[in-house]
């Protein structure tokens, strides 16, 4: 395969990465809207779709390292850019878009992990409050399942 046929190649690869890009960043929108309205049933459906995803975009970033290896062009973000800039200049809207999706995406997904976790607080606390409320109630009925209000040893109206 020629350069020009091997930079062609990188340049629809390019096109391909950002769509898949564009299509996980619209599922973690997906999964953001779902917990800041509180529907967890909506979150399970997402799941998979989320994995396949993140699986599809992990099977393209290492075609992408293997096209740009094939070219000996360099690794890092910054270089690709410069390289692109030398070699397949048309690409380099596409790498542009890619980049600032991946950082889109990243910035959505950290959101994400933060309502997660003030979810999962919030839910923590609430079961620790019924606990204990669970508990201290426990005394309030008999064994008979009928109210039972404790005494103190103190008859109502003495002193």
């Amino acid at each position: 395969m020629g350069k020009n046929t091997a930079v062609a190649g990188f340049s629809t690869h390019l096109n391909t990465e950002r769509d898949a890009l564009k299509a996980f960043i619209t599922l973690l929108e997906a999964e953001q809207q779902a917990l800041v309205n509180g529907k967890i049933e909506q979150l399970l459906g997402l799941v998979d779709n989320k994995i396949q995803s993140a699986q599809e975009l992990n099977k393209l970033e290492l075609v992408r390292q293997g096209i740009l290896r094939a070219l000996e062009a360099p690794a890092e973000p910054n270089d690709i850019e410069a390289w692109l800039g030398d070699h397949a200049r048309d690409s380099l809207p596409a790498w542009l878009d890619t980049q600032r999706l991946a950082a889109q995406a990243k910035e959505i997904n950290r959101a994400n992990g933060m309502l997660i976790q003030t979810r999962l607080r919030n839910n923590q606390q609430a079961l620790t409050t019924l606990h204990n409320a669970a508990n201290s109630a426990s005394g309030l009925y008999g064994p008979d399942g009928q109210p039972h209000i404790p005494s103190s040893g103190r008859t109502l109206g003495s002193v």
